[in-house]
């Protein structure tokens, strides 16, 4: 990260500071730091760990939250943790430009995987085995590990029941399924996700990939009709982490307790996932919105390409002296066996 960015980011944080709540008599007050906000399905979550850390520390730690993008950017979040521009926060090494390589591209091994929690287990499995995790969060003292809900598709007029009617859709779509969206037929696009709605409603795209949480959270059961619950497979990333330096200021036992704490940060954010998912879900049924399925295999063959593309993705990773191909076929093997173990010497 460049030296000016990170002294700008220090400064926005003492600026934040001067409007912050009366210290604390906490033994120790760390700084959060989110791009998104408190009433976010990942801020509720956030806020839910930050309680039950505090309770159970018995008001040893405390948190001190900036919401929003106060201190934290998307695409260097990494890096800003690492020198401290807060102790804890989000980080998004899927959108890291630079130095998180595989970290980004292994999010597309899963095809497949069908639950957050399995998500979750084959990253833990992948992590242990293959040293190159802990080389791209060197620095970081990794906090939790977030799934997500699955995409679908959402369209104007047409409904998709079959691989067959992606044929011809103009359909916005995140950059990992442009190639299958293409061997479909589609014509994916990429636009900022908040111009969605507008080209929607003009008839510029006829959908988007996008999870169901979305047809509440922005609106788009005003300007489409269908959702279709083909899953675009999706892997798990370190999302939550505190610099090293941070965490070497706590004494074992609290260490221990972020440590145990994992397990109950990553529960919540399956829980406001899900229910985030499912709202969804309950107000496009409320608004008209039909619900179709594509035949499982349909489903099985979708599935095929997503994972031709992503050995194509592993494979182009050695050209940065990454060998992404062995990450790819564990990824695989873990998700084919139905139940996730970790390969001897790589315990989760």
């Amino acid at each position: 990260m460049r030296l000016p960015n990170i002294l700008a980011s220090l400064f926005a944080l003492a600026l934040a500071g001067c409007n912050a709540a009366p210290p604390s008599t906490a033994e120790h007050v760390l700084t959060y730091a989110s791009p998104y906000p408190p009433t976010h399905p990942f801020g509720l979550a956030d806020q839910d760990w930050m309680k039950w850390v505090e309770a159970n520390s018995g008001g040893r730690i405390a948190f001190r939250p900036y919401w929003s993008g106060a201190l934290l950017s998307a695409d260097m979040s990494m890096e800003e943790i690492r020198h401290g521009v807060a102790d804890i926060g989000l980080i998004t090494p899927i959108y890291a430009k630079g130095g998180a390589h595989l970290l980004r591209g292994q999010s597309g091994f899963y095809g497949g995987i069908k639950t957050i929690p399995d998500q979750v287990a084959v990253y833990d499995c992948l992590a242990a085995r293959f040293p190159q995790y802990g080389k791209e969060t060197e620095g970081l003292h990794i906090l939790a590990v977030q799934g997500g809900n699955f995409p679908g598709v959402l369209t104007r007029d047409r409904p998709i029941r079959s691989l067959a009617d992606f044929k011809g859709l103009r359909l916005r779509s995140q950059s990992d399924a442009v190639d299958i969206l293409k061997q479909l037929g589609a014509d994916p696009v990429n636009m900022p996700m908040g111009e969605v709605y507008a080209a929607l409603a003009k008839g510029v795209i006829d959908g988007v990939v996008a999870p169901a949480d979305t047809i509440r959270s922005l609106h788009f059961a005003e300007v489409a009709k269908h959702f279709t619950t083909i899953r675009f497979s999706r892997g798990a990333y370190p999302a939550r982490a505190m610099s090293d330096k941070a965490w070497d200021r706590l004494p074992p036992d609290l260490q221990q307790l972020l440590t145990v704490g994992r397990k109950q940060w990553e529960a919540a954010l399956n829980r406001q996932l899900l229910k985030a998912e499912q709202a969804g879900i309950d107000y496009g049924k409320k608004e008209g919105i039909t619900f179709n399925a594509i035949p499982e295999a349909e489903q099985r063959r979708f599935d095929a390409l997503y994972n031709q593309d992503a050995l194509g993705q592993a494979q182009r990773l050695a050209s940065l002296d990454i060998d992404a191909v062995p990450v790819f076929r564990e990824a695989q093997r873990l998700i084919a066996s139905g139940d996730i173990q970790c390969a001897p010497g790589a315990a989760r």
